[in-house]
C-alpha cells in the first residue's frame, strides 16, 4: 500500500491510461480526485475495484484550457482534503481536425492543436507548483513520439498517421517537465514525465502487426501497463527522483 494516506489528482481519468491508473492508486491506498471535462468515470471502475475502493474516488469537471477552472480544482483538493500529494496530467484536448495527414493540417487547427495540448499541461503546471506545497509529485504525459521520430512505415495500408501536432506538443512536454524540475529546484517538488508507447484502442490489425513486430514481449500496451510507472512515481519510492521521463514501450523506441 505504498499510497496509504496519498491524495492524488488525476486529470484525464477517463481515458484508456487514466482509469488504469486510478484503479491502481486506490489499490495501493491512495485518495483519487479524478477531473475531466465530463467529470464522469465511476461506470469504468466499478469492475475494476471493491466497493470500498470506489468509495476513496471523487469526480469533478475541469477544463485544462481555462485557468479559472484548473485553479478551482486545486483549491477544492485542498479545501476538502488539507493536502495533494500527487498530480497526474493525461488530458488529451484536441479540436474535430485532429487525425489529419500533415499536408491537409491548417494553420489555424496546427495552432490550436499544439496550444490546448501543451498549454493544459502548462497550466496545470502552474497552478499546482503555485498551490501545493512541496513533497509533491508531478507526472506529466508525452509519448514515445515526443523523443523519437515517427515509424510511418507502420501507418501505410491505413487511414492512420502520427500527427505532427501530437509530435510537437509531447516533445515540449518533455523539455517543459525538465525546465520545472530545475527551476523548482531546492524547493521539494518532484516533476517528472512518462512516455508511453503505443496503447491499444481497436487500431487496424495490419497496423497492430507491424507496431508489435517491433516490441520485446507484448506489443500495443493496455493501460495497466503504464499505471505501476504512475504509481511508483507517486510513491515515496521514488523520492530521489525528479526531472525524468521515463519511457514504458515494451522496447519498441530501442
Amino acid at each position: 500500500m505504498v499510497l496509504e494516506g496519498k491524495t492524488i489528482a488525476v486529470i484525464g481519468g477517463n481515458g484508456l491510461i487514466g482509469k488504469e491508473a486510478i484503479s491502481a492508486i486506490v489499490r495501493q491506498g491512495g485518495t483519487v480526485v479524478s477531473g475531466s471535462r465530463s467529470g464522469e468515470i465511476e461506470s469504468f471502475l466499478k469492475n475494476k475495484v471493491s466497493d470500498q475502493e470506489l468509495k476513496k474516488i471523487e469526480t469533478t469537471t475541469v477544463d485544462v484550457n481555462n485557468p479559472e477552472s484548473v485553479e478551482k480544482f486545486f483549491k477544492e483538493i485542498l479545501k476538502h482534503h488539507g493536502k495533494c500529494n500527487g498530480v497526474i496530467n493525461l488530458s488529451f484536448p484536441r479540436n474535430e481536425f485532429f487525425g489529419a495527414k500533415f499536408e491537409d493540417v491548417t494553420y489555424p487547427s496546427f495552432l490550436e492543436n499544439v496550444g490546448s495540448h501543451l498549454g493544459g499541461a502548462f497550466l496545470i503546471c502552474q497552478k499546482a507548483l503555485s498551490l501545493l506545497t512541496g513533497g509533491c509529485s508531478i507526472i506529466n504525459a508525452s509519448s514515445i513520439y515526443g523523443f523519437m521520430t515517427p515509424r510511418f512505415g507502420i501507418y501505410e495500408d491505413t487511414s492512420m498517421t502520427k500527427e505532427i501536432e501530437y509530435v510537437a506538443a509531447k516533445a515540449a512536454i518533455i523539455q517543459m517537465t525538465r525546465y520545472l524540475a530545475q527551476y523548482f529546484k531546492g524547493k521539494g517538488f518532484r516533476i517528472n514525465c512518462i512516455s508511453p508507447g503505443g496503447v491499444f484502442d481497436n487500431q487496424p490489425q495490419k497496423f497492430v502487426e507491424k507496431y508489435n513486430a517491433q516490441c520485446n514481449t507484448k506489443g500495443m500496451l493496455g493501460g495497466e501497463d503504464v499505471a505501476g510507472t504512475i504509481v511508483f512515481l507517486l510513491s515515496d519510492l521514488s523520492t530521489h527522483l525528479t526531472g525524468q521521463n521515463i519511457v514504458v514501450d515494451d522496447g519498441f523506441s530501442l
